[in-house]
Parts: C-alpha cells; structure tokens; sequence
C-alpha cells in the first residue's frame, strides 16, 4: 500500500509514456499529477502510434482507474480529441477516467494570452507550447481561475465571462495578433459536454480511500525536473512543479504516503524550445542522434535540440527529487555510434564544478568521459547479462557516477522492448 512515483530526470520527453504503460499492472490506480497538454507521451502498441497529452498512461489497460489529478490544467478542446482518438483504435474508457474537480480549466483566452505574450518577447522567446499553460496557472495562483467542478454551477457561464473579458483587457497590452476567438469558443463550449461525462471526485478523499483499502497508486509525472517553475533553468521552464514533492500538491496526499520514487532518463539528452543546455550538439552527431531518436515534439512536432548524457544535471535531478531507482531509455538510439559521451563535470569560470550553477549560461561548458560504442541491435536481446559488453559497461560507469541503479533498461520502441535489470 502506498504512492509510487515515476518522473522525467531531463528536459522531458525521456519515454515516460513507455514506461508506465510497462509498470502500471502492478498498480490499480494511476494519477497525472501537474501540466497539461504541452506533455506528450507516446504509447506504441503493434502498429498503432497513441499519443495521450492530458489523460494518463495506464488508460489502455482494463482494470486500472486513471486519475486526472488537481495539479493537471485540462484544455476540453484537447480533451475531447484525446477521447475519440482513443475510441477510433477501439479503447472504451468510460468505466476507468475520473478527473478532480479541483482541476483548473484551459479556456480559449488563455491560449490567446499565451500567444501574445510570446510573440511580443521577440528573441527572447521561452518556448512556450503557446496551449494556455502559463497564463491558466497564473489565474489558478491569482485566485481567479475556473475549475472542473465549477462545470456543475449554476452561475458557470457568468464565471467564464467574468474570466474572459479580464483577459481582454490584459491582451491590449500585447500586439495584436490574429486568433479566431468565435471559432474556439463554439468548439471549447461543445467539448465541455464530453468533460462533463466522465466521474468527477476529489482527489484527495478519492486518493485517501484507495490507500486506507490496501490500493497500489502510481503517479506520473509530466515534462521534466529540469522544466520545474522553481528548481528548472528558469526561467525557461513550464508553470508547475515537475519533481517530485508536485505529487503531494498536485493530487492530494501527505508527504509521508509516497512509497518510492523512480526516475526516467535517456541515454542522452534531448531539449525542446529555448534554454541552457550544457551538452548540446550542434554537429553531425547531434543531428545523427535526431534522425535516430526520431526526435521531434510529440505535442509541438517541433525538432528537439539533441546531446550527450549530462551527469551533473542528473546528479541535480536525483537529488531534489530523492530517487530511489533509475530506469533508462532510448539506448538503443546510439547502436551504431563508434563511440559515446557521457559529461561528468562542467567547466565553469576557469574550474571544474560538480553542481548546477545559479546561471547555467554559455559560460558552462561539459567536460567528457568517452566510451566504446556497441554497434549492435539492441532490441534482439532479452536480459542485462546478455548486453554487449560495451552496453554493460556504459551503464556500469553510469550507475557509479550517479550513486543509484538502473532497474529497466529501453531497448527498443516497441512495448515489450525493455529489459529488467
């Protein structure tokens, strides 16, 4: 009985989606506790290519409820498309989605807010996935926000109106910008229909029952730590609480109740938007590492700026969120590198440092162990001991370096394509 807890270690995109899909038969309830569709994880099952942005992972299994927890920002327009995206591959999910109340609403001046915005920062752009995230959690914390459960209130429509003509006003700061606003709003009312079919609960009583009757609970983590609003590279970072410690706020449970934590990384390194990145390629390799990884936003299709593994930066990353176990993927995605990187330390102001710097600017620069590449499938193989020895060895240096243990290993994108180690 208790929470277990699975996050991304980078910038995000480390193959979550995968992973939980893996584990999650050992667990009866499976939460999304923060973000909202700006995160992307991707489910290959057979031949078929499922990406779910809101609604958890664990939602193609029978038998598991699938809980939408208060920290999410849920876009209904989004929502809806998920939901029959789901139904056209034949997945029934009425009897296994519930979503909090507490939830805040994604609405169509928040998207345009968020367009706005950045098209004024100019160069200065932080990446924005420009979906409404950022401003929809600047009214949750300026106690302005619409929530799930206010889709049951008899004064809703006056509570959206008094929301958006706030946001009009604020747009007349920007420059103008050209959004069909009409059009959105007759699709978001319709889809608010769909939202409003499935259970709504409180998380934290819902979630509280579960573990009082013995229930095994998995909270999946969105985007990445180094995305995190307090502890990421802000500020190009996303507006919620990536780590670990977004578990307790963002579903409703006391620190004590989480069980294990578990932390996903690549074998290397990916990036999408702006922003430092220490170990950035910006040669053949990284654009070998690209086509390889098939790196291209699942939520943005934008390509994802592509590096060696950075050991500081997941030293950081395992300490603020206390990670018991480490699981690796896409390391199949270097099987024809004559050789691999791995960076160790940072050369910061003319010395060798260990830490993530207040400034994590160009006046970083990675310093490298190189290791002898495989060159070979490593899909073909069933266990750890059977692994190139040159497999074996780069996750060897890599657990010992980082002071934890892999306990899967991705080999593959395929969903029987991991390795226990």
């Amino acid at each position: 009985m208790g929470v277990d807890v699975l996050l991304g270690l980078q910038w995000g995109d480390e193959g979550k989606g995968k992973i939980i899909d893996r584990l999650c038969p050992d667990y009866q309830i499976v939460c999304r506790f923060q973000g909202g569709p700006n995160a992307g994880h991707t489910l290959y099952v057979g031949d078929q290519k499922i990406v779910l942005h809101t609604i958890p992972s664990a939602i193609l299994h029978d038998g598991i409820i699938n809980l939408i927890g208060n920290g999410v920002v849920i876009d209904p327009v989004i929502f809806k498309k998920e939901i029959e995206k789901l139904s056209t591959f034949g997945y029934d999910i009425s009897q296994k989605l519930i979503v909090a109340r507490k939830a805040h609403l994604i609405l169509p001046t928040h998207q345009m807010l968020d367009i706005a915005s950045e098209a004024s920062k100019g160069q200065n752009k932080i990446g924005s996935t420009l979906k409404g995230i950022g401003p929809t959690y600047m009214d949750k914390t300026g106690r302005n926000g619409i929530r799930v459960g206010d889709l049951d209130a008899k004064d809703f429509d006056q509570k959206y109106r008094i929301l958006k003509e706030k946001h009009l006003s604020l747009a007349k700061i920007y420059p103008e910008i050209e959004f069909d606003l009409e059009a959105l709003e007759q699709r978001w009312f319709e889809s608010l229909e769909v939202l409003r079919s499935f259970p709504k609960v409180d998380s934290e009583y819902y979630v509280d029952q579960a573990l009082s009757e013995g229930k095994n609970i998995l909270a999946e983590g969105a985007q990445g730590s180094m995305l995190d609003v307090d502890f990421g590279t802000y500020p190009y970072v996303t507006s919620s609480n990536t780590i670990s410690a977004g578990v307790c706020t963002g579903v409703g449970i006391a620190p004590n109740r989480i069980r294990k934590i578990m932390g996903v990384t690549k074998a290397y390194c990916t990036r999408v938007g702006s922003g430092p990145f220490p170990t950035e390629l910006h040669d053949e390799t990284g654009d070998e590492l690209r086509k390889a990884g098939m790196e291209f936003g699942s939520t943005t299709g934008r390509p994802r700026r592509c590096g060696w593994i950075d050991l500081v930066q997941l030293r950081y990353s395992i300490m603020i969120n206390g990670v018991d176990e480490l699981i690796m993927t896409k390391i199949d995605v270097m099987n024809e590198f004559e050789t691999v990187k791995a960076c160790t330390h940072y050369k910061y102001h003319g010395g060798d440092i260990n830490y993530i710097p207040f400034e994590l600017d160009h006046e970083v620069s990675p310093v490298y162990t190189s290791y002898e590449g495989w060159q070979s499938d490593l899909g073909s193989y069933q266990s750890y001991d059977s692994l190139p020895i040159a497999t074996r060895s780069y996750i060897d240096a890599l657990e010992e370096q980082l002071g934890r243990k892999f306990s899967l290993i991705s080999v593959g994108v395929g969903r029987d394509e991991v390795i226990v180690k």
